[in-house]
């Protein structure tokens, strides 16, 4: 499964509800999966925790292709893949109203691409507002794939990508009070690289902001129900706080914390 290019993905998954639930909706707040697809084994694991996620109310998926140029190939690519797991998929760009689109999902899922492109065109054909709603009044379920991610968190900020197009704001949707770097790269003390390793450029970023970062690792999942939050996956998480060490998570670890003590 290849939402992003490259073999890799990675998603947040969220179903946060503070009110107005509809029955048919369990409220259920999140699922943070990141994930390099090194076996057929690791990518039906991703797979069955998509449906475990969406389950069986959901029967289409709103699809949203903004951070990549080629729209239509790039949710013709979700198409198949959502097809093979019992989901129709709607392309939000195909949809003659995008606002209305969001409005009658069943779930939302954004791709992954340039997180600046994405959360420009989010801001251009005004469906921010609309997804945080549904998400968080509603209870939808959304999933994003690598910049879907990254937009789903307070601000895109820590996002590994270059400004390609400006957005109005770095504001993100904000299903979740925290910020989160995907696709986390740990220093490599034998690199001859000379610019800055991740570490370093969040470090930069806690200089201006006192945000939570949670930095995730390929194989990573955060998975989100309620008030309670929980990593999956096969591999540790590194959570950055500003003017304090970097703590490591390992899987079954429980980081509810973050849903209330974002900085």
């Amino acid at each position: 499964m290849d939402f992003c290019g490259g073999g890799l993905v990675s998603l947040v998954s969220l179903r946060r509800c503070s009110s107005g639930e509809r029955p048919r909706l369990e409220p259920k707040t999140g699922l943070q999966l990141t994930f390099e697809f090194r076996s057929r084994h690791e990518e039906a694991v991703a797979s069955q925790q998509i449906t475990d996620f969406f389950g069986k109310n959901v029967k289409r998926v709103l699809f949203v292709p903004y951070a990549l140029h080629d729209r239509d190939a790039y949710t013709q690519t979700a198409r198949v893949k959502f097809l093979s797991l019992g989901y129709e998929v709607d392309g939000i760009h195909e949809a003659a109203d995008p606002v209305e689109a969001v409005r009658k999902a069943e779930a939302i899922f954004i791709g992954g691409g340039n997180t600046f492109r994405l959360l420009k065109n989010l801001y251009d054909n005004r469906v921010l507002l609309e997804i945080r709603r549904r998400v968080l009044e509603e209870g939808v379920p959304y999933m994003g794939s690598s910049a879907g991610t990254n937009v789903a968190t307070v601000s895109i900020s820590t996002t590994n990508d270059m400004p390609i197009v400006f957005p109005p704001s770095f504001a993100a949707i904000g299903l979740v009070p925290f910020n989160i770097n995907p696709h986390y790269l740990d220093p490599d003390p034998t690199s001859r690289h000379m610019g800055e390793t991740r570490e370093q450029r969040i470090s930069q970023y806690h200089e201006e902001v006192d945000t939570l970062v949670l930095a995730l690792r390929e194989g990573c999942m955060l998975l989100v129900e309620g008030d309670r939050a929980t990593l999956l996956g096969s591999t540790h998480a590194r959570l950055f706080s500003r003017g304090k060490s970097c703590v490591e998570f390992a899987p079954g670890s429980d980081l509810s914390f973050l849903l209330t003590a974002a900085h």
